[in-house]
């Protein structure tokens, strides 16, 4: 064998053996983790939060676990990963589809509730099952992983729905998905005309961020536009092996953003907030994007905040953020209704053009308009 062929053979056994051993990493993460009910018995967990895991489906990446600090029963990364048995009280007025997604599913695995975007389930496992997720209810009782006869009705859905600008893969997470499995995905969107942008929904880059390899990316790369949400909550989140997984994301050309959840106990001070949408940007590149107010998910009103409260934290935050790390802050309405901002009003009184405003400082100020017609008005009238 001549020496550069045996230099090309060498160099492709070890591309192989690198690509494998980063498969091999994350998956032994996940499988060090916990993985069932009866792996929290070597846990310092209540016997009653244990339970919490026969009725809602519970996992934890190790790396992820290794973030807690357990001398703290409050620990924000232990709120959204380890049971709890306030799971399973249930306030009245608390809903089974908070955001009401089953009204609008035209076919299986898919939801439609705004013209030019949809849904698309690929799969309905997680890396890690949030306590506070919004679609816990459903993700525990489908369970189902992907194939591609199953999404084969939303293809065909979304060929013919000529409007739909952007496919949204969500579930469960859909960086779950084998590296073959995605690139089957995206092909087959790709193949679909009109579809211009494809957005992954995810927390694979928080809670395994291993998961996000070369190969991964290489499987979302082609003719589509990629966006990829990720869902951090809490600074202490954002460690040396996720800043690798976003800066891999953002180095491939994808569009970055950022999805949290106000949460109780989690984020809901200024300072935490302030924090987390700081490190977003500087650190991830990833813009925030939205901050949801806490749904009427069942069982998860230990994490909710009032809206007034989650307004005030959104004053504390203007004027002391970067336009660039500021979020939307919205409620997604019961009944598929949509996403409303919630915002704070800087607005106290109003009449014709003129208009009286509290700063972020608090301080009263005045401003009147200047518009062409209503000066014409005027001239007229004189």
């Amino acid at each position: 064998m001549g020496a550069e062929l045996r230099s090309t053979v060498d160099s492709s056994s070890a591309n192989r053996d690198r690509d494998e051993g980063a498969d091999r990493r994350w998956r032994q993460d996940l499988r060090a983790g916990i993985q069932r009910p009866a792996d929290l018995g070597r846990l310092p967990v209540a016997e009653e939060d244990q339970r919490t895991a026969e009725s809602f489906k519970v996992r934890i990446p190790a790396s992820y676990l290794a973030l807690i600090d357990w001398n703290d029963p409050a620990d924000p990364i232990r709120r959204q990963s380890v049971p709890s048995a306030l799971e399973l009280e249930a306030l009245e007025g608390e809903l089974e589809d908070p955001i009401g997604d089953a009204a609008y599913s035209p076919v299986p695995r898919v939801i439609h509730r705004y013209p030019d975007r949809a849904l698309l389930y690929p799969t309905y496992i997680c890396s890690m099952y949030c306590r506070h997720c919004f679609r816990k209810e459903s993700v525990n009782d489908k369970g189902e992983g992907y194939s591609l006869a199953a999404i084969e009705p939303a293809l065909a859905y979304f060929a013919k729905t000529p409007a739909l600008r952007e496919v949204i893969l969500t579930g469960g997470d859909p960086l779950t998905l084998t590296d073959g499995q995605l690139r089957e995905v995206r092909e087959q969107l790709e193949a679909i005309p009109h579809l211009r942008l494809l957005r992954i929904h995810t927390r694979v880059p928080v809670t395994l961020p291993t998961r996000v390899t070369p190969q991964l990316v290489e499987a979302l790369q082609g003719r589509l536009q990629v966006c990829v949400v990720t869902h951090f909550n809490h600074p202490r989140e954002i460690v040396p092996e996720a800043e690798q997984a976003c800066r891999r994301l953002r180095t491939a050309g994808f569009m970055l953003l950022n999805q949290s959840v106000l949460l109780a106990g989690v984020n809901d001070t200024p300072e935490v907030m302030a924090e987390l949408c700081q490190e977003l940007v500087y650190t991830l590149g990833a813009k925030p994007y939205y901050l949801h107010h806490c749904d009427l998910t069942r069982g998860i009103s230990h994490f909710r905040t009032s809206i007034e409260h989650g307004q005030g934290l959104m004053r504390a935050l203007r004027g002391r953020l970067s336009g660039v790390c500021q979020p939307t802050y919205v409620l997604d309405l019961p009944g598929g209704y949509g996403k409303i901002p919630l915002g704070p009003s800087y607005v106290e009184h109003h009449e014709g053009c003129d208009w009286v405003f509290r700063s972020y400082q608090g301080e009263r100020r005045e401003y009147h308009e200047v518009l062409r017609e209503r000066a014409s008005e005027a001239k007229d009238e004189k």
